[in-house]
């Protein structure tokens, strides 16, 4: 029997922490970084790149057909953490200005994809960009790992990770007893520190916990992957072996906040 999936590719995080995060930076050689208003990783093998018509990027493409750059994208914890940043990804490639008329139609494309409100500022006060995609890298705790464009291209993001932030705020603010709970799952000598939720897939829960020196990232597996709230929510109850998760009735009419009544 194959072994069981217990997390997601590093297509998938990748793919998933460009998804959700907005902190992006545009690097070019002999310039300051640039802070893109827009980023939206394309299945095509392109990010699309919306920033300040008066930067030094948009201002250095007027004059070449193409500058090598690097897109560094910064997924931070939506919670207090004493270290916020859970990943940083970074994209490399050729940058590309497209015409007046090519960036009016691929705003339009973005848009069908990515309703985002800074598309409006195209042609205004921004200036859209596209990085033709050669290499990429994601770092996080558990160390930093290059991704194959094909697989990354083929790579969808995480069913959740529009929502995230909301539950994990949730979690953490609402559900100190259910933190606890799986805290107890943790190995000994894991238990001592503040144990604050860090992320959550369809494939599992990630802990942090926040020692007097150091800080430490767990996954807590689901039993099988997830697609929707409610089987988020049986996943949760299994995790710490609620009662309810044969069908009892709690006498919370929500159970852990996801939906589930």
């Amino acid at each position: 029997m194959p072994a069981a999936t217990t997390g997601p590719s590093t297509a998938e995080r990748l793919r998933s922490s460009c998804a959700r995060t907005e902190n992006a930076a545009l690097a070019v050689e002999g310039s300051a970084p640039i802070v893109t208003s827009i980023h939206h990783l394309r299945s095509r093998g392109d990010v699309v790149i919306a920033v300040p018509n008066e930067s030094s990027a948009a201002i250095l493409l007027r004059l070449a057909r193409a500058v090598p750059a690097v897109l560094e994208v910064t997924d931070n914890s939506p919670l207090a953490l004493r270290e916020p940043v859970r990943s940083l990804v970074w994209l490399f490639g050729d940058l590309h200005a497209p015409c007046e008329a090519h960036a009016r139609s691929l705003a339009d494309e973005v848009a069908s994809e990515f309703p985002h409100p800074g598309l409006l500022d195209v042609g205004h006060h921004a200036t859209l960009l596209q990085l033709r995609l050669e290499s990429a890298v994601v770092a996080d705790s558990s160390g930093a790992e290059p991704v194959d464009l094909e697989e990354l291209l083929a790579a969808r993001p995480d069913p959740f990770c529009g929502t995230e932030s909301a539950w994990l705020q949730h979690l953490d603010e609402d559900h100190r007893d259910l933190i606890e709970l799986l805290s107890r799952k943790l190995p000994p000598h894991m238990r001592q520190g503040r144990v604050r939720p860090l992320g959550i897939d369809r494939y599992g829960l990630r802990l942090r916990v926040e020692g007097d020196y150091s800080d430490r990232d767990i996954r807590m597996p689901f039993a099988t992957p997830v697609d929707d709230a409610a089987g988020l929510s049986m996943a949760i109850r299994l995790l710490v072996g609620c009662p309810f998760v044969n069908g009892l009735r709690a006498r919370s009419r929500t159970v852990f906040g996801f939906g589930a009544r």
